[in-house]
């Protein structure tokens, strides 16, 4: 099995859409209102938003994108006019991470985790 699409919800997709084409994102199916999908700048994996008439409560969506070059990455998206709730850190689970929201709330999270995010040393032992 592998993990190769994440769908997240939107209440206007002409507002998502250019927010996740400037994150770097390439638009491959524009369904307007309702649905668009992209492809990941790296790998396989697709990314897309569907319309929603009302957006998830709470905590909400949790989405993570790793970057080889986080902060390079950061500093330029930030240069496009993206805004970051939190740049760049350390975390004590072993990854460096930077924090933004999409348009709908959405938290997205720009990582790079290496070796650590499949093999962090509290990794259970394989049988």
């Amino acid at each position: 099995m592998d993990l190769n699409q994440i769908t997240v919800p939107s209440k206007d997709l002409s507002q998502s859409i250019p927010f996740y084409q400037k994150l770097g994102l390439k638009l491959i199916v524009e369904a307007l209102p309702h649905y668009a999908r992209f492809e990941c700048p790296n790998g396989n994996a697709t990314f897309s938003i569907h319309l929603v008439d009302e957006l998830p409560k709470g905590d909400g969506i949790h989405v993570y994108f790793e970057c080889e070059n986080l902060d390079s990455d950061v500093k330029e998206l930030r240069s496009k006019g993206l805004d970051f709730e939190e740049l760049p850190k350390d975390q004590p689970w072993l990854w460096r991470e930077a924090k933004l929201k999409d348009p709908d709330g959405n938290q997205l999270i720009l990582f790079y985790g290496g070796e650590n995010r499949l093999n962090p040393p509290w990794r259970l032992p394989n049988d």
